[in-house]
């Protein structure tokens, strides 16, 4: 089938951006405000929540890709990715409440609550949103309409982080009269609504059409003992970075540096095994470690990952103890007013720059504008705004881009291995960016910690500003440009891609 007969109508583009919207009043809503939450109305210590975030995130991978394998092994007659988006719902919402939810506890009941509730909110995110991202990847062949569908994605998930982080403050206020902790949780109550209402539309103005290579596959339960023992080889640098963060004595260090020397040993064994001895998960691991341009992509998720987050993780801070002005839900509606427009733009503007060259000139003027703000007082609002606006022009580009790139991988494996796993390879492409987004709240919390920070504490505060003015732009600046190093050698050109686009039509037909 050509790539001119799977143009896809607006309404399908649309309503596949609702589901991000959704997902956005999570990632953008609960996770943007989760941390002052806990640390100023919850009344949690700073390095502690740093450490639930950093475990929680990263430990969520495992369950990422198990869910990608599930994704991938459904077999309905809606499909095997948009059910579970409207099968999920309900639980996203529940857990987005019972997180803004102050139950009277100790100090220690607290800390297991906020686990108890996070945990559960990250598991309902991934059973929602690695189908939702897998969706998009079967919905066309085509790639030039993957980067389209991509664009409308990020307009509905910057326009639901525009409507929760633009209207949370205010409506905080509203239902709390004075009381935060009853405003937090009456405003879920609202958005909780509205996540399960545009998931729904997501379910039903949606389509699969893109069908992968049959497999022969071993029992279910024997798959999943196959993955989690690969992840737990392939996980351990993670586990160990964790570690080292928490402990930072030597003996943390050496243990880092045995998982990464686990995992490179472990990975190379795998893959030196013939393919004969490998079950079918084991050969897609093994399909996708040999992945260059997937394994250079997910590195950029995960670098772009923390640029944009840590940003947006200390701006609450940024703006109630620096700049002293209650600004933050107009500070972050401006940024995603710019960031909505940014991702319509971004099929036009690659009109006149590949991807790749594109995404490079993201992140290099990302961290030119990042590093402005370091220079500006608290008095500079205007400026701040301005600058602010402009850096998010270069930022919101690259999750579009990143997530259309992500379908290329899959398109590429398919065509070099004669295999192809959606849900995996986007429920990766999902795990860096939690894994991303986990390193930035640790970083952003760390840092704050570092600098003696406690919200009950004003002389502490006073000596945490400049960790805020570094976390608002020197910090996020030095992982834009690691980001622009690893895309300089990323691979597929736009003519491989046509070339390989060709062959998948010709096999398909």
């Amino acid at each position: 089938m050509s790539s001119n007969s799977q143009k896809l109508s607006i309404i399908e583009k649309v309503g596949y951006g609702f589901g991000d919207a959704a997902a956005n009043f999570v990632w953008r809503g609960a996770l943007g405000y989760l941390a002052i939450f806990y640390t100023d109305t919850f009344g949690l210590m700073a390095a502690h929540v740093a450490l639930l975030m950093l475990w929680v995130r990263l430990t969520d991978g495992v369950t990422d890709i198990v869910m990608g394998m599930i994704a991938d092994r459904t077999d309905t007659r809606f499909g095997k990715f948009r059910p579970w988006i409207m099968w999920s719902a309900p639980g996203l919402a529940l857990f987005m409440i019972l997180c803004f939810t102050t139950p009277e506890l100790s100090y220690t009941g607290k800390l297991i609550w906020a686990y108890v509730t996070y945990i559960g909110l990250t598991l309902a995110y991934t059973v929602n949103n690695v189908p939702y991202s897998a969706l998009m990847g079967v919905m066309t062949p085509s790639v030039s309409e993957r980067a389209s569908i991509s664009a409308y994605r990020f307009a509905g998930a910057f326009g639901g982080g525009l409507l929760v982080m633009g209207t949370l403050p205010v409506l905080v206020k509203f239902f709390g009269k004075g009381d935060e902790a009853q405003g937090y949780q009456y405003t879920m109550y609202l958005f909780a609504s509205l996540i399960v209402i545009f998931c729904t539309i997501t379910y039903f103005t949606t389509q699969e059409r893109v069908k992968p290579p049959k497999v022969n596959r071993p029992p279910f339960a024997k798959e999943v003992k196959d993955v989690l023992y690969s992840l737990c080889v392939l996980c351990l640098p993670l586990f160990g970075t964790i570690i080292f963060l928490q402990f930072k004595n030597a003996v943390s260090l050496v243990f880092f540096l045995l998982t990464f020397a686990v995992t490179y040993f472990g990975a190379k064994y795998l893959t030196n095994r013939p393919e004969e001895s490998r079950s079918s998960t084991q050969q897609e691991l093994v399909d996708l470690i040999n992945n260059k341009p997937w394994l250079i992509l997910l590195s950029v998720g995960f670098l772009f990952m923390i640029f944009n987050s840590v940003r947006y993780g200390v701006i609450a801070y940024y703006f109630k103890h620096y700049a002293e002005r209650d600004l933050t839900g107009e500070y972050f509606a401006a940024l995603l007013i710019v960031s909505f427009f940014t991702a319509l733009l971004v099929p036009y503007i690659n009109r006149f720059f590949e991807r790749k060259t594109l995404f490079i000139i993201a992140f290099a003027l990302g961290a030119v504008f990042n590093s402005i703000i370091y220079f500006l007082g608290p008095d500079q609002i205007t400026l701040l705004f301005v600058v602010g606006c402009i850096a998010e022009i270069f930022a919101a580009i690259m999750p579009v881009l990143y997530f259309g790139m992500l379908g290329d991988t899959a398109d590429y494996s398919e065509w070099k291995n004669g295999r192809r796993a959606t849900g995996l390879i986007y429920s990766a492409g999902s795990f860096v960016q939690k894994a991303g987004s986990g390193f930035a709240a640790a970083i952003v919390l760390l840092v704050l910690a570092h600098f003696g920070y406690d919200a009950n504490k004003e002389e502490t505060i006073v000596n945490s500003i400049e960790g805020m003015k570094l976390l608002m732009s020197w910090i996020p600046a030095v992982f834009g440009v690691l980001g622009l190093a690893m895309m300089s050698i990323y691979p597929l050109t736009p003519k491989r891609m046509k070339e390989i686009e060709s062959d998948m039509a010709a096999r398909r037909a």
